[in-house]
């Protein structure tokens, strides 16, 4: 017999689902933010959660709790608007999870089951932080983290990353390809796919690790190119976004969605992490790469993208923003999908045109204080002469 608290707590999702959401009154001309969350832990479907049978579970107890829901990739399909999301079980074992909506900006739904990858690699334990492609060979890849204990390392969180690799045509049906292989780099996580062939080629964008944690001797942001890619190989990785000294690159970087294609570039918004003192901080950043040449960066606006803001700074990992979904409309809107501090998931929503902008008109990092002043001053001045 179905437990009666079953409908209290369907009543619950629901109400979360069927909650409009509105603009908020942030403002700073680049993009919105929106007044809630589009995904939380609370939107996880309640047959997830509890065993729904009276008899077996008669005080109706939370069987396989839900942490977090995070980090998703993002994809329009006929209309529709679907994150591919990281769901995270009490058990800390994430898992993906497909969500729909009719507006992109409310109302997502989580499918009644969720993904289930082919299980190829027997030392994996954990996957995540998928990253959709919809790319011009006809497929839609998902490049994700796994993870896998480091062999002959008694620290029980020594851990290796690879990119996994898995295609598909409808978000239900998925092909297992071999992890990616760089041959530079131990370690690989934060993978994105070009969208389109380079010379003939797939591209990828890499981050180059030495470690699970720590970047090490990894420059920033790479780019390399691959023949097949259901065995890929990247012999060399070029390093497009640096870590640079003193910026919000400090300690690492990565890529976030795959890049969006504008009218005068490749749209990346990347994610930069540097140390505090109450922990690693990360915010988002974007550049602009030739249309012609992703490989080559051609538009580097200073500073902050977006930052954790407000209620968005509280959660799990706190002081946290990522990114690795993003959705750009036929019309020009874009929305970007981002998750705050490894627990719920937003959206920010912009045009090309105004991301276009951001990236060319506004002035680029000179690196040092004195000159930074001296930017600001010449700025101040010009602002003052319309007044």
């Amino acid at each position: 017999m179905l437990h009666k608290q079953y409908y209290v707590e369907q009543a619950k999702v629901e109400k979360l689902t069927a909650r409009k959401n509105q603009k908020s009154s942030y403002y700073n001309g680049i993009y919105d933010r929106y007044e809630y969350p589009v995904l939380t832990r609370e939107f996880a479907p309640v047959h997830w959660r509890y065993d729904l049978d009276e008899e077996t579970n008669p005080y109706f107890m939370e069987r396989l709790g839900i942490n977090a829901v995070m980090n998703s990739g993002a994809i329009e399909l006929n209309g529709k608007y679907y994150l591919v999301v990281r769901v995270e079980g009490n058990d800390r074992k994430s898992f993906f999870a497909v969500a729909e909506s009719e507006t992109g900006i409310d109302g997502f739904c989580f499918w009644d089951y969720p993904v289930v990858l082919p299980d190829t690699c027997p030392e994996e334990t954990n996957v995540y932080d998928m990253r959709l492609t919809k790319h011009e060979d006809g497929w839609i890849y998902g490049l994700f983290c796994s993870e896998s204990k480091e062999k002959d390392n008694p620290d029980l969180s020594a851990a290796v990353a690879e990119a996994g690799i898995v295609r598909t045509k409808d978000l239900k049906t998925w092909e297992r390809l071999d992890n990616l292989k760089t041959l530079r780099s131990p370690q690989q996580r934060n993978v994105a796919l070009h969208p389109e062939f380079v010379d003939g080629k797939y591209a990828f964008y890499t981050r180059p690790m030495d470690g699970f944690i720590e970047t090490g001797s990894g420059g920033g942001i790479g780019f390399g190119l691959c023949e097949d890619i259901c065995h890929a190989v990247i012999d060399e990785e070029k390093i497009i976004s640096r870590r640079i000294y003193h910026t919000l690159t400090e300690s690492k970087n990565g890529a976030g969605a795959p890049p969006i294609k504008g009218k005068k570039c490749w749209i990346h918004i990347a994610h930069g992490v540097r140390n505090t003192a109450a922990g690693l901080r990360y915010v988002l950043y974007a550049f602009g790469t030739d249309l012609k040449e992703p490989s080559r960066v051609i538009a580097e606006p200073s500073g902050v993208f977006l930052a954790p803001f407000g209620n968005e700074r509280v959660g799990d990992v706190s002081n946290v923003v990522f990114t690795n979904g993003a959705i750009a409309k036929e019309n020009g809107e874009v929305y970007i999908y981002y998750a705050s501090c490894d627990t719920r998931m937003h959206v920010a929503s912009t045009t090309i045109d105004k991301l276009e902008d951001y990236l060319f008109a506004t002035p680029k990092d000179p690196l040092r204080s004195p000159d930074c002043v001296r930017q600001r001053c010449e700025f101040i001045r010009k602002n003052l002469e319309l007044l």
